[in-house]
């Protein structure tokens, strides 16, 4: 079965940018890729997500300051975080889902996530 595995997060400065990013051990085109968070004690949030045809999705939160991309070739996706806020702090996860052509199905498969902190 495909593994994900997430990297990039660490601590930055509201007004910063990171750069987080999901390798999966297989082929990910079929699928539809997403990026959630959870903050401590909150419920986890799709943040942005991808389908095979390029076609995106972000959470109200984070239009405009967050980009969502694939490397289909390299079986990554990216999720490029600008202008990031205190209350983007969460751990980050990367996850996937089938899909029927537009239609994305709830997620099956995740990663193990990356922390994202971010001070004041």
């Amino acid at each position: 079965q495909v593994q994900l595995v997430e990297s990039g997060g660490g601590s930055v400065q509201a007004g910063g940018s990171l750069r987080l990013s999901c390798a999966a051990s297989g082929n990910t085109y079929n699928y539809c890729m997403s990026w959630y968070r959870q903050a401590p004690g909150k419920e986890r949030e799709r943040v942005a997500r991808i389908n095979s045809d390029g076609s995106t999705t972000y959470a109200d939160s984070v239009k405009g300051r967050f980009t969502i991309s694939r490397d289909n070739a390299k079986n990554t996706l990216y999720l490029q975080m600008n202008s990031l806020k205190p209350e983007d702090t969460a751990m980050y996860y990367c996850a996937a889902g089938h899909r029927q052509g537009v239609w994305c199905y709830p997620a099956f498969l995740w990663g193990q996530g990356t922390q994202v902190t971010v001070s004041s």
